[in-house]
This record gives C-alpha cells, structure tokens and sequence, in this order.
C-alpha cells in the first residue's frame, strides 16, 4: 500500500552557515535556486537523503539560535504548520496502517494527535490537530517539511477511499471472526448496544456486506468452508483456489468471486471487475476500487447558489514581481442542509471568502482549474469550522487558496514558491486537470 511518489522541498540557505558545503550538496539532486532558497525535486527515498544530510549540518552561526533550538528539544518543530485532519480517518490509520505511519516518521520525528475539545471519536465531522515533533534539536527545516508532505499524502490517499458503515451487533455473530477475516477494517462499538461502527477502505466494507448477506448463496457456507476472504490477492484457500483458471476466471477485487467472460468490465487503469460489482461501486464514487483512478467527473456538497468573481490589479505578489494580480472573490449564502450535508434539515452560514494568483501564465492556468472546481461544487462544502471550531458552518474542501497576499506559508500568503504546484495536484486528485 505504497501510494507515495516525487515530491518538492524548499531549502532556505539561511539555516545553514556553510553556504559552500550546502550548494555541494545540492548539486546532486534535481535542485534550483531561486533568490536565498532552493528548490529541490525527487522521489521521497532522495528527499529523504538529502533531509539526513542536512541535518547533518550546523544550523545558523548565531550561538543564540543554536542555544534556542538545542532548548526547543522535542517541540513540536516550530517550521512546520500542523494539520488539521478528520478524526475518523486518523484513528483509522493509527490502528490499521501503524507500520506506513511508522515509515513516513522515520526515527527522527514523531507524529501525534491532539483531540480539539469538545469531539467525539465517533462523530464523523470532528478532527484532530497532527503536529510533527522532532526527536533532534539538529533537524532542519527541509527534514520536517518532507515528513509533513510524505503525511499529508498518505493521508489524502487513504481518505479518499475509506467509508464509514454500520452493522447489527448480533450476539449470534462473532466478531472476533469478522475482526480476523476482515483484516483492512476496523471494528468498533457504536454510540448504542445495537450496532458496530465499521471503518475502512469501499472494496473491504463492500465485502463485508456481502458476506454478511443473507440473500447471497455463495456465503452460506460456514466460516470453517469459506476461509480467509480479505487477502490482498483475493486468493482463498480450499479447492476452488487449486483448479486451474484461465484469465477470464480471475477473482473480481469486490465480490471475490470468479469473473464471468459476459460480464468482465476492464478499466483503462487495467483492473477488471463483475459489471454489477463496478456499478455498486460506482455508485458511491467514481473512481476505481483497486488503484483509485477517477472515472468521470466529481461533484461535490458544495451549497447552491454561490458566487465566484474575478478581478485584476497590477500589484504584484511577492516572488511575483513581474505580474500582476487575480483576486478571487468567493460569496455562499446561508442556506438548509441538504441530504449530502452532515445535519440535513438545519441551517448553515455562509461564507465570503477571497484568494490571490498571481497574473501569471500558470497562475491563470490555475484560476480556470477553480473555477472548474467551483462549477463543480468542489471548492467548499458544509462542516465544522477548524477556525472557530462551529458546526454547520460553508468550509473549505481540502482546495487549498492564498487568503493572504504576503506573510508566506504560515499565514496562507506569499512568498511560496512550490503553491501553485501543490494546488495543481489537489485539483489533479478530485479529477480537475
């Protein structure tokens, strides 16, 4: 479950007193300088050696500084913004996929959680601040922003495939059976005696529906005829798995049962599937069970009624001298939730919001990919505000914007030269390209 590729680093020279030994460094990787940083390029095997190389190296001359972070320990690093994520979708990753957090940590830094007050662990809308907490007071700046990307997309990827579910808790059933048999899901009671809350990636809860079904014969069998059914190559044991089978026999990833020729349906990414199962899966989300890809276009909960206009002034942004400026201006009425909403029946606020791009080849590149995403309902969605911690509030929708025209990073603004390519890639996720 390796979904992680290239990613981009920004390297300030400014944290480093041997400015020579750095611009060594960094000539063997896929490096540009831009004004006092560099940007740095790679797979995260090469990031990963360039961060330990790094911190190999004394950061700024000043022995205040250096007295500073030698007493700054294991804080929180103080260069990295944390992350507010769903704690639904934490827990999840925390229990069942330890050894792909453990990896992306390293030995350097430790990832952790900090319930907001007022959450509840199986409400659905609330989230958890992750903040990165270096183990080294020598770790440099480049070493925390690599594991806080290498986070972010692990996480973004694991979200965008998990479902929420509930089952009958049956004194008749065993869980622990299902816990063993369904080992990507995880199981736990719900908010009253009459139910299990299953959480895990649509492919294993479709599965685990099916094999709860009382209507589908081929799981009639006892759990001793049937054997394992949550195996990553869909194999199980007994006869079935022995005989000989040609191409078309393949198991389908949902109902791993055997494909039928009349109703095998292949995928441009190459994963076949039954046509029903693919349907059923469709349904929920187009994109493919296995890998992920997006199959036609997303639409999402953003409210009706909304607003997005553009205007130009000739002020630049900063790291954007040479152009002017896109402001986008963003209006949602207040309205009632609909069925997609997390409260449907109650009311919501709305929002203004304004963003900036600059009047760039690429930055109008950008603008036409929102505005796309806006058409599409994508840009905002209903929930609990981060900021202010209400519920039933217009939010962002993981679409990140430049609400501020200079501060960098830390305060949504520029000077931040690697945004229009992170922003670029979140759009690519939710199909916009």
């Amino acid at each position: 479950m390796e979904f992680i590729t290239n990613i981009t680093v920004t390297v300030d020279e400014a944290y480093f007193k041997d400015r020579g030994r750095l611009e060594k460094i960094l000539q063997l990787y896929a490096s540009e300088k831009k004004a006092s940083y560099y940007t740095v390029r790679g797979t995260f095997e090469e990031v990963e050696n360039l961060s330990i190389r790094l911190s190999k190296m004394k950061d700024r001359s000043d022995p205040v500084t250096r007295r500073q972070t030698r007493s700054q320990g294991e804080r929180a690093s103080p260069h990295v913004k944390p992350v507010e994520v769903s704690g639904v979708v934490m827990a999840y990753i925390q229990q069942k996929c330890a050894e792909q957090l453990g990896k992306i940590q390293g030995s350097s830094f430790v990832i952790e959680t900090q319930p907001e007050p007022g959450t509840v662990h199986h409400d659905t809308r609330s989230t958890v601040r992750v903040t990165f907490r270096s183990h080294h007071a020598s770790s440099t700046p480049v070493h925390a922003d690599f594991v806080r990307q290498r986070f972010v997309t692990f996480y973004q990827r694991t979200a965008s495939d998990l479902q929420v579910a509930s089952i009958p808790a049956s004194p008749q059933r065993d869980h622990k059976d299902l816990r063993r048999r369904f080992l990507h899901l995880l199981f736990e009671p719900g908010r009253n005696g009459g139910e299990m809350t299953v959480t895990g990636p649509f492919m294993h809860v479709a599965k685990l529906k099916e094999f709860l079904s009382p209507n589908t014969p081929s799981l009639s069998k006892s759990p001793e005829d049937r054997g394992p059914v949550d195996t990553p190559s869909g194999g199980t044991s007994g006869p079935s798995s022995t005989q000989g089978k040609g191409p078309e026999e393949d198991p389908c990833p949902i109902c791993m049962e055997p494909i039928e020729t009349t109703e095998k349906k292949t995928l441009r990414c190459k994963h076949s599937f039954c046509k029903s199962c693919l349907k059923r899966a469709f349904d929920y989300k187009p994109v493919c069970p296995t890998c992920g890809e997006l199959y036609g276009a997303l639409t999402g909960t953003q409210p009706d009624g909304g607003e997005m206009e553009v205007t130009k002034n000739t002020s630049s942004l900063p790291g954007y001298e040479k152009y002017g400026t896109l402001t986008i201006h963003y209006y949602i009425p207040s309205g009632i939730q609909k069925e997609e909403h997390p409260s449907p029946g109650q009311s919501y606020e709305g929002a203004s919001r304004t963003a900036y791009l600059p009047d760039s080849s690429e930055g109008r590149r950008i603008l036409a990919l929102l505005r796309r995403a806006f058409d599409q309902k994508l840009i905002f969605t209903v929930g609990r505000s981060t900021t202010s911690g209400r519920n039933n509030m217009v939010t962002w929708n993981d679409i990140h914007h430049k609400t501020s025209t200079h501060g960098g990073p830390t305060h949504y603004g520029y000077p931040d030269p690697e945004y229009l390519s992170r922003v670029q890639d979140e759009l690519k996720v939710k199909g916009i390209k």
